[in-house]
């Protein structure tokens, strides 16, 4: 899975695409319609002055083409721009065959419809006013259709005819452009809903950060105080061997205690300077595992490495503590079924790193709220770890992704070769 990117999915840009589209299709139609009234029915229009002027939308269809390839803002007004040039060759194509009677003349409502999908109110008004000084002109001047007589046809007929494949046109033309515009701004809105679970979820990490780092402080003096007498209380009962032996478990954990939040205030400091550390594929994964063999050294931590260890990633801090909070977590489900198996596997796919951790737990009961704040499916978990791998994953521009697997669950980090 690639992550979503937030693209012009609405507004002036997807309506000018839109319009591209609709003015290639248009182009096509003419022509067979010329064609066909002219070659077919007899009926003798101006064909040269039609043609001319279906060959002038030509060049402006090309040209609207090669603007929409670059990124240069596209505003309201430019689309307006684009509206009005289609308005007036319809204008000037409608004036040459009958004008305002001409059952085509409806074509003129496309851009307003169009436009009320995509545009504020103000630009739909100047839109709605092109098209309605176009009709106007078309009722007061217009070249008259000449009368046929070929195939049964009499001008009412005709006119029924034109207005049945008008409604066919109409049709196709509405449904289509206006539900893709449609279900281009439901997408936006999704996204929308999703930066803002985000955001909220940022929100809850900065402030269970800020509580960690109160707590830290507030750890550190009660530590350092330990640390001072669990080795006069060793001396003090070097003859109890047991007792000496709990005192040096004791010393080691306070140690480590002072460690972690060592490296929590290092951590905190190199996020905030955003510096990204250069290191290898092999340096990175390999630390991972030994700091996570230290924590869970009952756990059977299984590599299979399908990438060059010497490639060279740029990583952002915290990365490393969310590839062993996937690790611990892997650690954790496999255990609730008596087993110390958790599989790491890491391969390069598509220009993407991708970390794979597996466990043979029970697998996940809801992937959808699985990295919200504060759900964990374990009794004493704190349901932070995936929450703060995910935030990590998409600082870099990469993604968290889990699934279940007929042996358990299987979270996958990706992320990109361009960011790491």
């Amino acid at each position: 899975m690639i992550p979503r990117v937030l693209t012009h999915s609405t507004g002036p840009r997807a309506l000018t695409r839109s319009l591209a589209w609709l003015r290639m299709s248009a182009i096509i139609g003419q022509c067979v319609a010329v064609l066909v009234v002219a070659l077919e029915l007899h009926m003798p229009i101006a064909v040269l002055p039609l043609l001319l002027g279906v060959c002038a939308l030509t060049v402006f269809a090309v040209f609207a083409a090669w603007r929409l390839q670059h990124s240069w803002p596209l505003t309201e007004l430019e689309c307006i721009g684009h509206i009005l040039v289609d308005t007036l060759v319809l204008g000037y194509l409608l004036y040459l065959t009958g004008g305002a009677s001409n059952p085509f003349i409806t074509l003129l409502l496309v851009p307003i419809a169009l436009s009320a999908a995509a545009l504020s109110t103000t630009a739909v008004l100047a839109v709605a006013v092109i098209c309605g000084m176009a009709y106007l002109v078309l009722l007061r001047w217009s070249v008259p259709l000449p009368e046929i007589r070929e195939f049964g046809f009499n001008d009412f007929r005709l006119h029924v005819a034109g207005m049945a494949v008008n409604f066919v046109i109409m049709a196709i033309l509405l449904g289509l452009f206006i539900n893709r515009l449609a279900s281009a701004l439901r997408e936006q809105q999704v996204e929308v809903r999703r930066i803002r679970e985000r955001a909220l979820r940022n929100e809850g990490i900065l402030a269970i950060a800020t509580q960690a780092a109160s707590a830290a402080h507030e750890m550190n003096t009660p530590l350092s105080t330990m640390r001072t007498l669990l080795p006069e209380l060793r001396h003090d009962h070097a003859g109890d061997a047991q007792l000496d032996e709990d005192l040096a478990l004791l010393e080691d954990q306070v140690d480590r205690c002072r460690t972690s939040l060592r490296e929590m205030v290092s951590l905190g400091k190199a996020q905030l300077s955003d510096i990204p550390e250069t290191t290898s594929l092999g340096v990175f994964v390999y630390g991972c595992l030994e700091r996570f063999r230290l924590l869970r050294p009952e756990a059977d931590i299984q590599l299979d490495m399908d990438a060059d260890p010497e490639l060279v990633l740029r990583l952002q801090p915290g990365l490393n503590h969310a590839l062993i909070n996937l690790l611990n977590n892997a650690a954790d489900a496999s255990a609730t079924r008596e087993s110390e198996q958790v599989f790491l596997d890491v391969s390069v796919q598509d220009s993407w790193l991708e970390l794979a951790v597996r466990d043979h737990g029970p697998g996940i009961s809801d992937l959808d709220a699985l990295t919200g704040l504060g759900i964990t499916g374990k009794q004493s978990g704190l349901g932070l770890g995936l929450a703060l791998a995910e935030a990590t994953a998409e600082r870099m521009d990469g993604e968290l992704v889990a699934i279940n697997t007929e042996y358990g669950a299987e979270i996958h980090l990706r992320l990109p070769l361009t960011g790491a």
